[in-house]
């Protein structure tokens, strides 16, 4: 297997059997088939349900299970496949979303056109049962900065890919558990690089529940909080006003 253009698909998995198949068919369909998907499972208490479905895959070489001893969280269980990784691309696919056929193509195209260190795509929110299409598509913007990030956060992490040979492969912080790891993970990304770059096309399908729709981000006020005044140390003002900002665009991003 080639690592020069090999492209290393980062799959944390937790109670995935229902989906986590047509998620790897999905990446087994791809244009582009230099490819290594790693799927670790955050010990799920299934009874290895969704290990056995995962195996039905591991026959062909380029898919790994890792079976984690520990419950982690999304963010130690994609640790744990990032020091895996042997690809000089570095890619997110949840468990329970789908990629189009022309994913992996289309996005490393597109960011050879861009000369992009980070790439992420537009995508679809269906229904995680039916594939009812929730909401209208969400279209990303041509580009964001680490200041634009401060306000809301575009990159979806089953839609990005990125070029370790112009950005480092960076881990997660897994004090945050599962609750924005993936937004500080950008955060700290583009830190060191100018911009990431949005493909407008829409090449992934997020399954989302319904609940969702509403966009109730309750639950999430206090953790964005945290990382806008603990973790980025923006101060109170500054921190508030990127808060606002976080909640107002929010809200409309859940619009039907």
């Amino acid at each position: 297997m080639q690592t020069t253009d090999l492209v290393s698909i980062i799959t944390p998995m937790y109670k995935g059997a229902a989906f986590v198949g047509e998620t790897i068919e999905s990446v087994l369909a791809q244009s582009y088939q230099n490819w290594e998907m790693i799927i670790v499972d955050d010990c799920s208490p299934d009874d290895g349900t969704g290990i056995a479905e995962v195996n039905k895959y591991t026959s062909d070489p380029r898919i790994k299970l890792i079976a984690s001893k520990e419950n982690r969280g999304s963010s130690g269980a994609r640790n744990i496949a990032l020091k895996e990784a042997k690809g000089r691309y570095i890619a997110f696919l949840d468990s329970d979303d789908i990629w189009h056929h022309d994913f992996l193509e289309k996005q490393l195209n597109y960011m050879k056109k861009c000369n992009a260190p980070l790439v992420f795509s537009s995508y679809r929110r269906i229904d995680e049962n039916t594939k009812e299409e929730l909401l209208k598509p969400f279209i990303v913007p041509s580009k964001v900065s680490y200041r634009s990030l401060l306000k809301t956060c575009p990159i979806f992490p089953s839609t990005a890919i990125y070029d370790t040979q112009k950005t480092p492969k960076i881990f997660f912080n897994e004090e945050l558990g599962s609750m924005r790891d993936d937004y500080v993970y950008w955060l700290k990304m583009l830190k060191d690089i100018d911009y990431g770059y949005g493909n407008p096309e829409i090449l992934v399908d997020y399954r989302m529940r319904k609940s969702s729709v509403t966009g109730n981000k309750s639950k999430v006020i206090v953790p964005q909080w945290n990382v806008l005044h603990k973790v980025e140390k923006l101060g109170l003002i500054r921190s508030a006003y990127y808060l606002g900002c976080w909640a107002i665009i929010s809200y409309f991003k859940y619009q039907k």
